[in-house]
């Protein structure tokens, strides 16, 4: 068993430990006790699941709504008089598509917000570091040329050939086992890290098509996405010159 397979398995794992004595998690709870860094993926995991179940036990469903939806909304008990809007069945079977969007949105939430975050920290982290930045090769360089223009902004739209750039020699960083690329670029006098990822490698991190702005630890940071790529530039250079990037 590898870890892409442990991690399928314990996905199914129930945060409260009732799975603990079942057969079908045993190899996968073993390896993590021999691999730190699944130990770690699979800490997070159950805190994300904890997170989750809190949150759905705040729910309270409006009183009744099991019976109306079981009863197809139906009336079993007679009236005389007709009923207030939010009684009939039509906005019962609403209430009930809500509750259960809300749900499932509240359920997803958690850990994909945790997700995009994860890289965002990862980014951060990395151009916090200061050294090992840069790029090599003739398809980074041109992307280097492109991002220094004030003429280009970058949410528009990025050129990337991810496998060019790889196979080119430009910067690869690992985040959670899959490759992130990392290009260095000056404009206006501010430096900047544009940090690139592809996104059939996170089928679970959500990034909003137009940027999102946020400051931490003394830089401020950009993340968007297109339909094959994440992106994430971060700058200690201030908001300002970020935006005008953007």
């Amino acid at each position: 068993m590898n870890n892409v397979e442990a991690k399928f398995i314990l996905q199914g794992y129930r945060p409260d430990g009732a799975d603990a004595g079942d057969a079908t998690f045993a190899a996968a709870l073993e390896q993590t006790r021999a691999d730190p860094a699944l130990h770690e993926w699979f800490a997070l995991e159950q805190a994300f699941d904890r997170a989750i179940s809190a949150k759905l036990g705040l729910i309270q469903p409006p009183a009744g709504l099991r019976e109306a939806i079981l009863a197809g909304g139906r009336v079993t008990s007679p009236v005389t008089t007709q009923r207030s809007w939010w009684q009939q069945s039509v906005f019962l079977a609403a209430a009930a598509s809500i509750a259960v969007l809300f749900a499932l949105g509240l359920a997803l939430w958690p850990r994909s917000a945790a997700a995009s975050a994860g890289l965002m920290e990862f980014a951060l982290n990395d151009t916090m570091l200061d050294k090992n930045h840069g790029g090599h090769g003739e398809d980074t360089a041109a992307l280097q040329t492109m991002l220094s223009s004030p003429a280009n902004q970058l949410s528009r739209g990025l050129p990337v050939d991810f496998a060019a750039l790889r196979k080119a020699g430009c910067r690869t960083l690992n985040f959670q086992e899959h490759p992130v690329l990392e290009v260095c670029f000056k404009r206006d006098g501010a430096w900047f890290h544009c940090y690139i990822a592809q996104r059939a490698d996170f089928p679970a991190l959500v990034a909003a098509l137009s940027p999102v702005l946020a400051d931490k630890s003394g830089a401020s940071i950009a993340s968007w996405a297109d339909a094959s790529h994440l992106f994430v530039v971060v700058s200690k250079s201030g908001r300002a010159p970020l935006e005008r990037l953007l």
